[in-house]
């Protein structure tokens, strides 16, 4: 079994892989202040919890946005599973051409889902990535990254709204019977699943201006499956795994490197 982690501001996601089959997807709360030894024991859970037998783990792959945990994690799988984790940064072989200002900003969550879509699908393409941040990735016809545009997630902004503004409930992230609400929940979760979905509608409109009505779009991350059924847009791939692919691409990329 091949594990996959990707090391977001909110959770930490742990994909398991059986060949090119995705077995399992397990979250935990990202928290900089829990120590190697309380990370390893959460993983034994979920490990316990999937019936993964930790003697077949061959190897993890991981990225990471939250840098602090980057080697707590990766010591905790190290004890666990007796295994070196292959974190995605400069050296790490991926295959994927970045076209930007300064190529080292580039997220290594934004990379893995880059290479698990030119894997996959006909460039050129959007990757809208609906997760702490809402992240539209470009990759132009050249099959290079060639830029962003990032906005405030769905949960951050309604973290914001409920902190900045005395009167607002933190409300369930889902979308009400009518665009219009008639309450203020209804009304706050009308703004987030309407509002994003027409920011989405918005800006694919703008790049099919700038790479052609061709452009292929696929969403992914944790509120992709909210979102996407509200856009007009249409022809939008939801591939809500994707970084686990990416990942998983990149491990065996760079196993093969090693071997030869």
């Amino acid at each position: 079994m091949l594990l996959t982690i990707d090391i977001s501001n909110t959770y930490i996601s742990i994909g398991g892989f059986r060949g090119n089959e995705l077995l399992f997807v397990s979250n935990i709360v990202t928290d900089i202040n829990k120590s190697r030894d309380q990370y390893a024991i959460e993983m034994i859970q979920i490990a316990q919890l999937y019936g993964v037998d930790r003697e077949r783990v061959e190897g993890a792959a991981m990225c990471s946005v939250v840098p602090e945990l980057s080697e707590t994690i990766k010591e905790a799988l190290l004890k666990i599973f007796n295994v070196e984790a292959l974190i995605v940064g400069p050296g790490v072989k991926t295959g994927l051409k970045i076209s930007i200002d300064n190529p080292a900003q580039l997220g290594a969550d934004i990379v893995a889902d880059a290479v698990a879509v030119l894997e996959k699908y006909p460039t050129p393409c959007v990757i809208c990535d609906f997760g702490t941040a809402t992240v539209f990735s470009v990759i132009d016809e050249n099959r290079s990254y060639c830029g962003a545009i990032i906005s405030a997630g769905v949960g951050t902004t309604l973290d914001v709204l409920t902190k900045k503004t005395a009167l607002l409930p933190h409300v369930s992230i889902q979308k009400p019977e009518t665009t219009v609400g008639t309450n203020t929940i209804t009304s706050v979760q009308s703004g987030l699943i309407n509002g994003t979905a027409a920011m989405v509608d918005g800006i694919i409109n703008r790049l099919k201006g700038e790479y052609g009505e061709k452009i292929t779009v696929i969403a992914t991350g944790q509120y992709a499956g909210k979102i996407i059924p509200s856009c007009t847009e249409g022809n939008i791939i939801l591939s809500e795994h994707l970084i686990f692919e990416g990942l998983r691409s990149i491990y065996y990329k760079n196993q093969k490197k090693s071997a030869g």
